[in-house]
Order: C-alpha cells, then sequence, then structure tokens
C-alpha cells in the first residue's frame, strides 16, 4: 500500500477584527485545531492533578509537553517506545513539545555555538544539548509541533547579554531547520531580543526568512512588566507574516493574553492555571480568589456562577476551602479543573469578540477586574 503524503501545515484565518486580532484555524497532519488557542501545560507528560480526559472534556485541542524533562525522565527512547508522546500519555489530539530552552535557562544554564549545557535537576548530571540534538529529540518524542532551541535571557539585562542570546538563538536556528527530517511534524522557530525593541524586530525578521511553519515570541514573562512586554510583541508582530500562526510562549496571564490576542497572537501556553490552584487561587471573570480565606467557610455558592466545571457544578465554597486547609489533594484537582475551565472560557469569548466585534469590552471588562488587588 502506497504511503499517504502527510498533510501541510497550513493557517487559515477565518475572521479579523481591528487592531489585527485573527480568528484562524491551524491544520496539521493530525487534523486542524482553532485560534485563539490556549494550551495547558503537562511538563511531563500530564497536567498536574488532572487526567488528560478531564482536559479533553473542558473542550482543549492542543496541550505542551517539555523536552527537558522528559529526556531525562523517562527518556525519549521510553517515550518512543509507546509509538510516540501521544500513546505515552494518553492524550489524542495535538501536542507541542518546547525544546527546554526556558527550563535549562533557569537552571544556570552555560551556552556556547556548540549548544546548551546544564545539570539535571532529579540526580545532578551534567548534559549538553545542542540544536540538531534538540530536533531529533523531539521528532523521536513525535509531538505534531516542535520548538528549536533558543537562548532565553531574564529581564532586565543588558544589551551585551541579550546581543550575544540573539546571536546564538539565529545561529541555532539555521541549523535547527536544516536538521529537521520528519515531514508530518511542524517546527516553529523563536523570536528572541529581551527588552530591545530594534533587536526584537531583527530577529522577528530573521527567523521569518527561515521558513518556519509557525513563529513563536520568546523570552517573556521573565522579569518585565506588561507594558514592556506589550511593546516587545508589538516590535515581533510587525515583521512577522500574517499568513503563519503565531505563539507567545509562556504567557498565561489573562489580561496579557488578551491585549496580545488583539495584537495577533494566536497561540499561548502557561503553567499558572494548575500552579496557582494548587496554592489554592480560583480564577474568575471577576479576577482572582483566595479559596483559604476565612470569608468563604459559610459561602455555599460555587467559585463562578455559570462555570461548568466540576467543582462549580457540585462543590460550594465552602467545601473547596475546607479541602484546601485540611490538605485534601482533591482541593487542587477542582480548581485545576475550574482554572483550565475559565482559560477556555476566555480564549472561546476572545474568539467570538474578534468575530462579532467585542474583543476590546472583553479586554476591558478582564483588566478591570485582574488589574485590581486580589480578595
Amino acid at each position: 500500500m502506497a504511503a499517504v503524503a502527510a498533510r501541510k501545515f497550513e493557517f487559515e484565518i477565518l475572521a479579523t477584527a481591528a487592531g489585527g486580532a485573527r480568528r484562524g484555524r491551524v491544520h496539521t497532519s493530525r487534523g486542524s485545531y482553532e485560534t485563539p488557542v490556549f494550551m495547558p501545560v503537562g511538563t511531563r507528560g500530564t497536567i498536574k492533578a488532572a487526567l488528560v480526559g478531564q482536559v479533553a472534556e473542558i473542550g482543549f485541542e492542543v496541550i505542551l509537553g517539555n523536552t527537558y524533562h522528559l529526556m531525562l525522565r523517562p527518556g525519549a527512547g521510553v517515550v518512543a517506545s509507546f509509538g510516540s508522546l501521544h500513546g505515552f500519555t494518553g492524550w489524542k489530539r495535538h501536542m507541542l513539545t518546547d525544546s527546554g530552552g526556558f527550563q535549562v535557562m533557569s537552571l544556570g544554564a552555560e551556552y556556547s555555538e556548540q549548544g546548551a549545557r546544564f545539570r539535571s535537576i532529579y540526580d545532578g548530571s551534567v548534559h549538553t544539548v545542542t540544536p540538531e540534538e534538540a530536533v531529533a529529540l523531539q521528532e523521536l518524542i513525535g509531538a505534531d509541533i516542535q520548538m528549536v532551541l533558543d537562548v532565553c535571557t531574564m529581564l532586565p539585562a543588558s544589551r551585551d547579554k541579550v546581543e550575544r542570546a540573539l546571536e546564538l538563538t539565529h545561529q541555532w536556528a539555521k541549523r535547527a531547520r536544516a536538521a529537521k527530517s520528519r515531514q508530518d511534524q511542524a517546527q516553529f522557530g523563536i523570536v528572541q531580543g529581551g527588552g530591545e525593541l530594534d533587536l526584537r524586530a531583527e530577529s522577528a525578521k530573521f527567523i521569518s526568512d527561515l521558513d518556519f511553519e509557525g513563529h513563536a515570541i520568546g523570552g517573556l514573562a521573565v522579569g518585565e512588566s506588561r507594558d514592556e512586554m506589550l511593546a516587545a510583541i508589538d516590535s515581533s508582530v510587525e515583521y512577522l507574516p500574517d499568513a503563519k500562526v503565531r505563539y507567545l510562549m509562556g504567557v498565561g496571564d489573562p489580561v496579557g493574553m488578551l491585549e496580545a490576542i488583539a495584537r495577533g497572537v494566536d497561540m499561548f501556553d502557561c503553567v499558572a492555571p494548575s500552579r496557582i490552584a494548587r496554592h489554592g487561587q480560583a480564577m474568575t471573570f471577576g479576577g482572582k480568589l483566595h479559596m483559604k480565606n476565612l470569608r468563604y467557610q459559610r459561602d455555599d455558592r460555587p467559585i463562578e456562577e455559570g462555570c461548568p466545571c466540576p467543582a462549580c457544578a457540585g462543590y460550594p465554597r465552602g467545601l473547596v476551602r475546607h479541602l484546601l486547609n485540611v490538605g485534601e489533594p482533591t482541593a487542587g484537582t477542582l480548581l485545576t479543573l475550574h482554572n483550565l475551565t475559565f482559560m477556555h472560557r476566555l480564549i472561546e469569548r476572545a474568539r467570538a469578540g474578534i468575530v462579532d466585534g467585542s474583543l476590546g469590552a472583553l479586554v476591558a471588562e478582564v483588566r478591570g477586574a485582574w488589574d485590581v488587588r486580589p480578595d
């Protein structure tokens, strides 16, 4: 039987709004998914405190896995023995794998033209990953979209440091593009440049010229203010082609995400919804709620009226608070499912707002609720 050719990775724009926002659809070898899209982060093969079936029931179409963690434990070969990361995790929809650039940066990696040298967080062993090895690992793991290896810089940073990181990021991007061999897997390049707006523009032009299937804006949400982040996004988006999907890495703050959508960004990921859930924080359209507060002790309302998540369907605030305060793991699961549901509802409202012209009102509503002191 003749092999079936992999479908070309394509981005279809379905609607636009003033300012550059796009409602779209990404077509892949696996199928398609809608944009804007938020991707829950399953760093080690699962979203913490949630089952993949529950995440799918909420409506998510793409989740993220991390090559850094998976290469160390259980190992890319172990994952590949299950056929792919999909087979290993049980997730049947789209998956994206990050190269681990942010993780090695946060662990004090040493960078050279060869690659990134770092210590394992698990046993202290020393590893070096080259751009080519990052490609090979992700091709072995088999996600639908892979990210190139880049150099991320915590902000604020000196211009000299940002320029050196940008030089390596660009060298590595060329090498990663040349190393890619799987035709059924898309590869995204990453724009860097820290808070230097001219370097952001330079990087966007360079990465665009390498003809990746999609483009990511990296190196943000690492210490800069929201205004600085938005300026960096503007400087990047201006030079990224409209015909390709744009991904803002590591940003899941509701206001920042909506502001980026309004500027023409299509994809997002962040660990925040599940991470803050485990610390007792609930995300709502009225702002962030700290569910351990005494004020919720006798509160019989759901976390958020109108929310369809399991927590809001059957667990009053008072019970959620009790479960948190006695250390019951169920509380983390309930709040994780709630926060993920909130993020999906937020994205759905953003998609609708692009089509019907209400995106600006949504941005103002969420900014008004979230840019205040939490309860």
